[in-house]
């Protein structure tokens, strides 16, 4: 499986401090596993499979896909709990 993050979440992600951002980088390899590791939840008034991941007070929000034969993951949005939602 391979992972596509979008040009928002690689901006986020290297703003963050080095520990965090090397957090939540670990928990994205967790969403590979199968069956996928951590707290997650379908979001609701998506009806394409959009899902969120949460690490502590961040969000991560994805989806799974298909290019060809290969599943990717593709990671739509990173960013804390009050601004994620909005």
């Amino acid at each position: 499986m391979t992972i596509q993050y979008s040009k928002d979440s690689l901006k986020y992600l290297a703003k963050m401090e080095r520990s965090v951002a090397a957090n939540i980088r670990a928990a994205i390899q967790g969403l590979t596993q199968s069956p996928p590791l951590g707290d997650i939840k379908v979001m609701q008034g998506f009806n394409d499979g959009t899902m969120r991941l949460r690490v502590g007070k961040y969000r991560i929000i994805y989806k799974y896909g298909k290019d060809g034969d290969v599943k990717v993951l593709y990671i739509i949005e990173i960013g804390t709990r009050g601004d994620i939602y909005k």
